[in-house]
């Protein structure tokens, strides 16, 4: 009977060939003993090699930037002058020109007080002081002739110019029966109505000047220390619209109650007016001051709960440099404490321990950012 060599047949004769080639070949290692006599590495040995190996880490170089800061307060928007346009003499209101709501200019006349007698009054000095003039100036003419004393011209004199005084007087009494407006603005209340008896002082209207508005609002004592008279400030009104201004007043003493401080910021003119007592807040805006903005993942805490970052020194090994927080913003933490150039871990932190040398690499995400 004749043998049919089959596939599987010359597969096992293929795979006896290699064996038997790689051990003629190769070391056979027997107890650590090569077949060449040559000592082969341990279990422990190879370990320990793999030990030495230094633990890669990105990291980046701390500069400081020019970080913008702002101080929040909280208020509402106020008319820099609310004037009442008071009576300067007594009388009964006959007109009133202008309701509440109506613009006026400075100078308009807004109210009209019953005149009295004060047109008598008037024409009762205009004609004492024609009389007076009449006489002064005829006894003038016989004075140069020697027929009146110059005691007796002095005298008329004297009499002239009183009744010049007087009516005087007169028409100022009367023109101030007529009350008109020292601002422009809009008017409100309080306002008095036709046949009240106004008495000096006695306001006939009120007038809001809405183009000279001022924010008040009240500033932590924490954050006084911060500003100054003249910084500038971005005011947000209740609605939608904005302002621009500056700080104008600081209160030297607190609230007993609130313990805040109340502020003012004169706000810029603008082509829409602004309500007086909307809400509003106001960012007042500090000096730049430099600080590092770092992200909140290369943030770690120490075993004493200190917040900081892992650091790399100049021998390559791992250093905790604790921080303060200044604030937090969308792209990050503003911090100090670490000195500039300190090269601060962002990936591999969460593996490394104060300390310990690693292989540091510059971060490549962050910087191929910092070059765009």
């Amino acid at each position: 009977m004749a043998f049919k060599l089959k596939g599987s047949h010359i597969a096992a004769g293929l795979v006896t060939l290699a064996i038997g080639g790689w051990m003629l070949a190769g070391d056979i290692n027997i107890g650590g003993q090569s077949g060449n006599n040559a000592e082969a590495p341990s279990v422990n040995e190879r370990a320990d090699a793999e030990e030495t190996k230094l633990f890669r880490v990105s990291y980046v170089t701390l500069e400081k930037r020019e970080r913008f800061q702002t101080v929040p307060v909280r208020g509402r928007t106020k008319a820099n002058a609310i004037v009442p346009i008071r009576a300067e003499t007594d009388g009964n209101l006959a007109k009133r020109l202008v309701n509440k709501g109506d613009h006026v200019n400075a100078g308009d006349l807004v109210c009209v007080l019953n005149p009295g007698a004060r047109q008598a009054s008037l024409l009762e000095t205009q004609a004492q002081l024609a009389q007076a003039e009449g006489e002064h100036e005829a006894n003038s003419k016989l004075a140069e002739k020697g027929y009146t004393s110059k005691s007796q011209l002095r005298q008329m004199k004297y009499a002239m110019d009183a009744a010049k005084a007087a009516v005087a007087q007169a028409e100022l009494e009367l023109e101030r029966t007529e009350i008109r407006t020292n601002v422009t603005g809009t008017v409100q209340d309080p306002i008095a109505e036709i046949g009240d008896v106004l008495e000096i002082g006695n306001t006939c209207v009120t007038v809001v000047d809405r183009s000279s508005m001022q924010f008040v609002g009240q500033i932590s004592e924490r954050s006084v220390t911060d500003i100054q008279i003249g910084m500038s400030a971005e005011v947000s009104i209740i609605g939608g619209q904005t302002a621009k201004g500056n700080l104008k007043y600081i209160s030297p003493s607190a609230d007993p109650q609130t313990r805040t401080f109340l502020v003012e910021i004169d706000l810029e003119q603008s082509d829409t007016l602004i309500r007086d007592g909307l809400t509003a807040s106001a960012m007042i805006k500090l000096p730049p001051k430099p600080a590092f903005l770092v992200s909140p993942a290369w943030l770690t805490l120490a075993d004493t709960g200190e917040v900081g970052l892992k650091a790399i020194d100049d021998e390559d090994r791992v250093q905790f440099a604790p921080v303060i927080i200044l604030s937090q913003e969308k792209d990050g933490f503003w911090i100090d404490g670490p000195e500039p150039g300190t090269r601060v871990v962002t990936l591999g932190q969460e593996y490394i321990s104060e300390g310990e040398k690693v292989e540091p690499v510059p971060d490549p995400i962050i910087k191929a950012e910092a070059t765009q």
